[in-house]
């Protein structure tokens, strides 16, 4: 019996990996995660998995359970969010109290997540965070590890960007796109990512690898494939970037965790790519289409009955 820890478990991609690991024989699945409605949505969905509501940044009973562990996915992270304080606990404090747990365990091997803005122009709490996260995790030598970079990711219980705007378009009359909406995107679908996940896990794969999606589209095309595929009520309309800006910027001083904010839309409309490698040889998995996994994510029937309001 294999027994897999998943930090981030409730998360977008922590939901989408256990639903493709626990179909795997031979396998135990624990998993960890702080927010208290998507744990008990993990739990509803597969309740074969051991779930764990826990703090990572706080030391606690929570480091017992990686004794005996094969493997970890170490997947937690603060993607949004007003407090630098938060990134700081999530993206470095955890990262380095799970590497403790794993070294006091003696586990053999991890695969981290951390993210393509590590190479990014932007400047903001996750950019820091993320690249003093995966900085230290350069300095783990002593257990075998992997390190994979996602571009923007979209898919089931995605509710902080693509997924947040896709519901937002059921909400309102309007759809507003920041300026010309021709910034590049190179959008990568979870479900790739958590198949590229599950392969590293089976091989041991090591090293770092920038998961970037293999087609580039601008900001606003992607809106609008969207917009087609799920035929909202919203009506797409372009306005001024600083417009937008200070409508995100009102909306964040009366929302505790919005789901997007200013310093997303800043980081969004910066003009970069980021390098593409040939991931689905490497890994050996299929890569899906773009309008194959927008249909895929918004239109399955399951979608709103268990995800749209995630």
């Amino acid at each position: 019996m294999t027994k897999i820890i998943v930090t981030g478990a409730a998360g977008l991609v922590g939901q989408n990996v256990i639903a493709r690991l626990k179909g795997e024989p031979g396998i135990t699945i624990v998993g960890i995660d702080k927010h208290p409605a998507n744990t008990a949505l993990l739990r509803r969905l597969h309740p074969q998995v051991e779930v764990i509501e826990a703090d990572l940044a706080v030391e606690g009973p929570w480091m017992d359970v990686f004794a005996g562990a094969d493997a970890v996915l170490l997947n937690q992270a603060q993607i949004g969010g007003l407090e630098e304080e938060e990134f700081v606990a999530n993206n470095v404090t955890a990262t380095q109290l799970i590497v403790s747990a794993m070294r006091r365990h003696a586990v053999p091997y991890f695969v981290h997540i951390s993210s393509s803005v590590v190479n990014s122009k932007a400047d903001d709490f996750y950019t820091r965070t993320k690249t003093a996260q995966e900085r230290f995790i350069d300095t783990v030598t002593d257990i075998a590890h992997v390190v994979l970079r996602p571009t923007l990711m979209f898919g089931w219980f995605d509710r902080k960007h693509l997924g947040w705007l896709r519901r937002f378009m059921d909400r309102t009359p309007v759809f507003p796109i920041p300026g010309n909406g021709n910034f590049i995107r190179q959008p990568l679908y979870v479900g790739d990512f958590a198949s590229i996940i599950v392969s590293s896990l089976r091989s041991r794969k090591t090293g770092t690898f920038d998961i970037s999606g293999l087609e580039q589209i601008p900001y606003g095309d992607l809106i609008r494939l969207i917009h087609r595929t799920v035929k909202p009520r919203a009506k797409i309309v372009h306005i001024p970037y600083r417009l937008f800006w200070w409508l995100l910027f009102v909306y964040g001083k009366f929302s505790a965790n919005p789901p997007f904010t200013t310093n997303q839309l800043e980081a969004l409309v910066i003009p970069e790519t980021f390098p593409v490698i040939d991931w689905p040889a490497i890994f050996g998995v299929t890569a899906t289409p773009l309008g194959d996994a927008i249909r895929e994510t918004y239109l399955d029937a399951r979608y709103s009955s268990i995800v749209l309001d995630f």
